[in-house]
């Protein structure tokens, strides 16, 4: 057998391994079952990787994020691993040549979802492969008390009854310990072997400030530590106002969220892997599988969810080990907002009920049928015919897709079908005198055959490609070409697709998942509560907050998160003070001053002009004028 450091210098030109990693290793390659909890960036995946590379045979991963299994799949293939991910959309005939392809054709990993494991032909062919190791990505999500938790993942339990005598490995970035014991029981681990990673980021700073002005705040962040950065908020619409105010104020940035078309999105991300742009402002949708080395601050201007999701945010900064930030700013609206988006919003069992039964109807998926059947999903379209709170309904199509009633793939497509309506020579005629069109037309006619004599389905990044066009232009040209009646069009925006995974029985397929639910539901809450308790305890070092949620008990104050720096500050001399306020009352003698720009006057942090400010006030020696800004009180 191949020694394990040997295939990392090979495949990822690495000399050593990171903290636990070989000891993980060593575990899996000896046979043991074995849980690894290691932290955003601890290096998860060559935790199976490698014992999978050093032994005969095949490991099939069991992930329930398909771009995350697309990306790892991607940059196997790319150093020659032969791997594959059995994603939506492939035929029975496809899949079956794909699962004979792992039996029979050297392959080493295979990337499934714990749904795929509900098919007979996938588990069939499962006995016939040369299993090596069974691995669980996001093993998280088999806990009932995981922040993601999905029935479906109770299926991996087949797997080792498929393979009896192969071992596996449970990975995760975060989970309590009452995860923890909860996976491996699920999993039915024999004398596991747990490898737990301290949560502790010695060179990471957490930091909490109240601001009025979140955008002036990040502007000042960002112009002092110009190097890399994410930026997180809310909505969709957020990610292009805040990155064009950036932009605005000679701030680099691009923008990411879920609704971009493909190409956007890795135009985008390119420019900021490759430093053409310092800031990401991204939803939540950013950011897995993302290991860039150098990003210097992670800042959330809207509370994230839960601890669990912040921590994963969070920790993408720093993984160089040099001194980074991870950056909330919040005001008193915030508690009511993030009550309203993720409490305020959950789907109830009642809820959950009326949504299935309009989307069936919506579709017109007859009762007891459905199973597998996949349509076009315009989401907004969907919520105005019913009438539904777009956030209530989400978060029902959301617990839909967990519990495996249906899939719901998020991804942003253009379905566009055409079909010429004219002779071939009345067609050529025109392209006579409309040569701009030429090109187009003729790249469709080599792709597609048969686009004259049907409705043809036509790939617009393929004809883009083909024709060194962009698909914006080609749209457009479609649209005219419909317009001179040379072509009929059916030109489908959408922003999701939805397949019944089950035949619809109404009321009783959720009556099954009820319970779940409202375990969910009462979960959730917990966490909302959670995380508002962090941002607003600023008596206990951030990371010891951390820390202790997820269970480490024997921790010290880090000395750089905004609480620890506070406690510095409080023990400014009472000479230090004073000499602030002298300058404050020379800077006030020249005119009425905002805070903001007598800390900018003075290269002192708001905080403490502020709580000179305070004390000025108290002793009326200034007072706040009509527009919030001051004066001294004898002028």
């Amino acid at each position: 057998m191949e020694h394990p450091i040997n295939i990392l210098e090979r495949y990822w030109k690495f000399t050593e391994f990171r903290p636990n990693q070989e000891a993980i290793i060593n575990s899996v390659l000896a046979g043991e079952d074995t849980f690894a909890l290691l932290p955003t960036g601890g290096g998860k995946s060559l935790c199976f990787q490698i014992p999978a590379l050093a032994k005969k045979g095949i490991c099939i991963v069991v992930s329930p994020l398909i771009a995350l299994m697309k990306d790892q799949v991607q940059s196997l293939n790319n150093k020659g691993i032969k791997a594959m991910a059995l994603t939506s959309g492939i035929s029975y005939k496809e899949l079956d040549t794909l699962l004979d392809n792992c039996v029979y054709g050297n392959y080493k990993f295979l990337y499934l979802s714990p749904e795929r494991l509900q098919q007979d032909l996938v588990q069939d062919r499962i006995r016939l492969m040369d299993v090596n190791l069974i691995a669980i990505d996001e093993a998280h999500c088999i806990s009932q008390w995981g922040s993601d938790f999905r029935p479906a993942y109770n299926n991996i339990a087949i797997l080792r009854r498929l393979q009896p005598t192969v071992n596996a490995i449970a990975l995760t970035a975060s989970a309590k310990p009452e995860v923890i014991q909860d996976i491996v029981k699920q999993l039915d681990f024999i004398n596991p072997k747990i490898f737990k990673q301290s949560f502790l980021r010695p060179n990471l700073g957490y930091l909490v400030f109240n601001e009025t002005d979140k955008y002036y705040r990040i502007e000042t962040i960002l112009k002092k530590y110009k190097q890399s950065s994410i930026i997180y908020v809310r909505n969709r619409k957020l990610t292009l106002e805040l990155s064009a105010f950036l932009e605005s104020k000679n701030i680099s940035a691009t923008f990411y969220h879920g609704g971009l078309h493909n190409n956007e999105k890795d135009k985008n991300m390119e420019a900021w892997i490759n430093n053409q742009k310092q800031v990401m402002v991204a939803t939540n949708a950013f950011g897995m599988g993302i290991d860039k080395p150098d990003v210097k601050t992670v800042i959330h201007i809207s509370l994230p969810e839960s601890i669990e999701s912040y921590f994963q945010e969070a920790g993408r900064v720093g993984r160089n080990g040099d001194k980074a930030f991870a950056v909330i700013l919040k005001n008193e609206n915030d508690e009511n907002r993030v009550k309203k988006q993720f409490l305020g919003a959950l789907a109830s069992v009642d809820f959950v009920k009326q949504v299935y039964r309009k989307l069936c109807n919506y579709f017109q998926v007859p009762y007891g049928e459905g199973e597998y059947l996949s349509f076009e999903f315009d989401f907004n379209t969907f919520c105005k015919t019913y009438k539904f709170s777009p956030s209530s309904c989400y978060n029902a199509l959301l617990i839909l897709d967990r519990n495996s009633i249906i899939t719901l793939s998020k991804q942003f497509k253009n379905k566009v079908t055409v079909q010429f309506i004219i002779p071939n020579a009345a067609l050529f005629n025109y392209l006579d005198t409309h040569t701009e069109y030429s090109i187009i037309v003729k790249s469709i006619l080599r792709m597609y055959g048969g686009a004259f004599e049907q409705v043809t389905k036509i790939a617009l990044a393929k004809i883009a490609e083909k024709s060194a066009i962009n698909e914006t232009k080609i749209v457009n040209a479609l649209k005219q070409l419909e317009h001179d009646g040379i072509i009929t069009l059916k030109l489908a925006e959408t922003d999701a697709e939805v397949t019944f995974i089950q035949p619809r029985e109404d009321d009783k397929t959720i009556n099954r998942i009820a319970n779940i639910i409202e375990q969910q539901n009462n979960l959730k809450q917990q966490q909302v509560k959670a995380m508002l308790n962090y941002v607003k305890n600023d008596t206990v070092c951030k990371s010891m907050q951390l820390l202790a949620y997820f269970g480490e008990t024997d921790i010290s104050p880090c000395g750089i998160c905004s609480v620890c720096t506070n406690t510095k500050k409080t023990k400014v001399s009472s000479t230090d003070i004073k000499t602030t306020q002298n300058q404050v009352i020379e800077l006030l003698e020249t005119g009425d001053q905002s805070s903001r720009q007598i800390s900018t006057v003075l290269h002192t942090s708001e905080e403490n002009i502020k709580q000179v400010l305070k004390l000025l006030l108290e002793h009326q020696i200034i007072t706040i004028t009509a527009k919030n800004t001051y004066k001294l009180s004898h002028l």
